[in-house]
């Protein structure tokens, strides 16, 4: 009863128009880095191991314009949940790098989608799902109420979900040997043994090695997804770009660090990707 409660009341406050959700996502990121400790002390660090700024000034800057966006992460994606896929898909104003998309359909070897923890990384598989079916791993939460609210809210016609376990596994190969997408966020950290130590922003990061291994045995095209943030809750555009030659752990953890320096204030800093694995 009480699940049914909150999905009812969480569906009605996100249908909120976007500007107003985003600059209640601000209020909110200030106010977390404000009394957050935790919080802030991620931020700070992921950031000073990144090292985009070394004006203490213009670091400063990037990090309020940071928290700003986290905001808007947390407040964008449940009304992207709970949304219709027609209203998400009028959300994204503009799309670049499709004709990638329609290359890689014509070869029949599948699309592997990488979604960093980037801009608006839900907006992405919505969009190509308007269009296509996408099968995305993800990781339940651990907290039983709110995977339910995240199952349901992505659930699509169109978009799959598979877990990230072996059966999990399983469901991409299927997808890639049908020919369609798979999305994956190639910087979350996996668990042990299903990764390597490999370089992000100068420092160890535990990255996973699936997609290198799913991109060797299915040939199928990667590309990186990114959903930049617009101004003043616009909405979205969607950029779509091949990841390049070099399917490595390191190789996608260099190629998603030149897009994060591109738009640093959109990455996920209270992400916590220098962590251990877990067992």
């Amino acid at each position: 009863m009480l699940s049914r409660l909150s999905l009812f009341f969480i569906a009605v406050f996100f249908q909120l128009p976007l500007f107003i959700l985003h600059g209640l996502g601000e209020l909110l990121g200030l106010v977390a880095y404000q009394f957050d400790r935790r919080f802030k002390e991620r931020i700070d660090a992921n950031l000073k191991h990144a090292f985009i700024s070394s004006d203490e000034n213009n670091l400063k800057k990037l990090t309020q314009l940071s928290v700003r966006e986290i905001g808007k992460c947390l407040t964008e994606a449940p009304a992207i949940w709970f949304n219709s896929p027609q209203k998400n898909f009028r959300w994204v104003k503009q799309c670049y790098g499709w004709q990638h998309v329609e290359t890689a359909l014509k070869k029949k070897k599948g699309i592997i989608f990488l979604t960093p923890h980037l801009g608006c990384f839900e907006i992405t598989a919505q969009y190509y799902a308007h269009f296509h079916p996408i099968t995305v791993l993800f990781k339940r939460p651990k907290l039983n109420w709110l995977a339910n609210i995240v199952l349901s809210g992505r659930r699509h016609s169109q978009v799959h979900l598979a877990e990230a376990n072996l059966h999990g596994v399983k469901q991409l190969m299927q997808a890639l040997k049908k020919g369609e997408a798979i999305g994956v966020l190639p910087d979350q950290v996996p668990n042990e043994g299903q990764g390597v130590w490999a370089q992000f922003f100068n420092t160890p990061a535990y990255t996973m090695t699936l997609v290198s291994k799913l991109a060797e045995s299915s040939n199928a095209t990667v590309l990186i997804g990114f959903g930049h943030r617009l101004t003043r809750g616009r909405g979205y555009d969607v950029y779509i770009e091949p990841l390049g030659q070099d399917h490595s752990p390191q190789g996608i953890n260099d190629r998603l660090e030149m897009l994060i320096r591109k738009y640093p204030t959109q990455y996920l800093w209270n992400y916590q990707r220098f962590k251990k694995p877990n067992k």
